[in-house]
């Protein structure tokens, strides 16, 4: 009887791609900060604590990339290489992954887990999901490696031929998933002026966090030699607002900080434009750094907030609300704005179901960090500004830092740690939670219509 309340409670629980994502991550936190638990993972030799092993398996898991231990001084290779799995795990998705074994192994691959995987890789269809993995699998390992391989070429002079191709693999990794957890200690502070690892690492974070489904749109339309307006609207909204803001993030990086003494200032002029590419990139989100965030001035500071909620793309291993949803509430203003019925660009009109989705996951992202932010700054001694910043890095998976994570109460600590797990999980799954409840909820009627007196 026991056996048979399980397996049905097991099948209810992934029947509904939401539900079995969430307790999958989880699970998979859990899994992680045990190993990190244990004295083997750690230099000393000692056990680091579940607490701190459990923000660093969140982080690396929803490829945040905040740390309450320096990575290259306190762990062992054993818990390295587990902070690396869990980041390619997280990154990818764990039902990726196993579709991944699945297809090694030559098994079917179920409805059930198509749609997880659809759910997972927010996919607008069922149809050629899991032609899209394949890709995704194919695609990240090859860009994983070709990254390694450029990076190696700075790396092994630096640290050797073994350290250097393991520092360039796992740098290579945690940048295309947007993780941003680094092996050299001050993260890319010390390559501030090397063309090869700023340009090589940015280039690693805007392709991981642009989003497959666009690439695989683009190859289409490369392939069969149409014309770039032949695009999906999905891809063109991604790809003009990832152009704008990275372009406005370096102009207005390079300006404001240009005569800081403690960032920019201090800086030869190639290496100036290097760290304000590199800074106008890293925020979306991957937490990197070739200049000390604590240094910044408030401007700045504010304006990688707001990059940060951004974030990347859908379907890509950035986090934040991403770029599309920032576009379509804009676009919903503009058209209100304007006295337009319907909300247009590119001469197609954007479903209403898709603005509800976007105005829901903008506000709740809102809210999220507010109210955390609100929390923390009672619970916390630091600064307002510097509170407000690690939410949003928090939330947006990001993981840059004004140096106050390790310095985190314990209740601080279980929070970001919540908020890393939402931020990964949000905007992945609110929408089709949604779906779910407004298809279940369809009713026949609608009540009589009174208006409010808004604004």
């Amino acid at each position: 009887m026991m056996t048979i309340d399980i397996r049905s409670r097991l099948d209810e629980i992934s029947a509904r791609p939401t539900r079995f994502l969430a307790i999958g991550f989880f699970l998979l936190i859990l899994a992680g900060a045990t190993l990190l638990n244990l004295p083997i993972a750690s230099i000393s030799g000692n056990s680091v604590g579940f607490i701190d092993a459990l923000f660093t398996s969140a982080s690396a898991v929803c490829v945040t990339g905040l740390i309450v231990v320096n990575t290259a001084a306190h762990w062992t290779f054993f818990g390295k290489l587990v902070i690396l799995i869990l980041i390619q795990i997280g990154g990818l998705g764990f039902m990726t992954m196993a579709t991944l074994v699945a297809l090694v192994l030559g098994r079917k691959i179920t409805l059930k887990n198509r749609l997880i995987l659809q759910e997972e890789l927010n996919n607008l269809t069922l149809s050629g999901v899991v032609k899209l993995t394949k890709y995704v699998l194919y695609s990240t390992f090859l860009i994983e490696a070709v990254g390694a391989l450029i990076l190696s070429f700075r790396f092994v002079p630096d640290f050797g031929f073994w350290k250097g191709i393991w520092f360039a693999i796992f740098h290579s990794i945690s940048a295309f998933c947007n993780a941003g957890f680094d092996l050299i200690g001050n993260s890319m502070e010390g390559y501030a002026g090397s063309y090869l690892v700023i340009l090589t690492m940015s280039a690693l974070v805007v392709v991981g966090g642009i989003g497959f489904s666009v690439f695989i749109n683009m190859a289409q339309i490369i392939r069969t030699k149409k014309r770039l307006s032949r695009l999906s609207l999905h891809s063109k909204l991604t790809l003009v607002i990832t152009i704008a803001l990275l372009v406005v993030g370096f102009v207005f990086i390079y300006v404001v900080e240009f005569t800081n003494p403690d960032t920019l200032g201090a800086m030869t002029g190639s290496e100036k434009i290097l760290s304000a590419i590199f800074q106008s990139v890293v925020p979306r989100t991957a937490g990197f750094n070739s200049i000390p965030m604590g240094d910044l001035r408030d401007a700045t500071t504010f304006f990688i907030i707001i990059l940060m909620f951004i974030g990347g793309s859908s379907g890509s291993t950035a986090g934040g609300v991403k770029t599309t949803t920032i576009g379509v509430v804009f676009l919903t203003v503009l058209s209100y704005i304007q006295g337009k019925q319907d909300v247009e660009i590119y001469k197609r009109r954007i479903p209403q179901q898709a603005i509800n989705k976007a105005i829901t996951i903008f506000m709740l992202g809102l809210f999220v960090c507010l109210v955390s932010t609100l929390l923390l700054a009672i619970s916390e001694d630091a600064t307002f500004i510097d509170v407000l910043f690690e939410t949003v890095s928090a939330y947006a998976t990001v993981g840059l830092s004004r140096g106050i994570t390790s310095d985190l109460t314990i209740f601080g600590r279980l929070l970001i740690t919540g908020i890393m797990f939402f931020g990964r999980l949000g905007p992945l799954t609110i929408a089709f939670a949604l779906a779910e409840r407004t298809k279940s909820r369809k009713g026949i009627y609608h009540l009589a219509e009174e208006n409010i007196n808004v604004g």
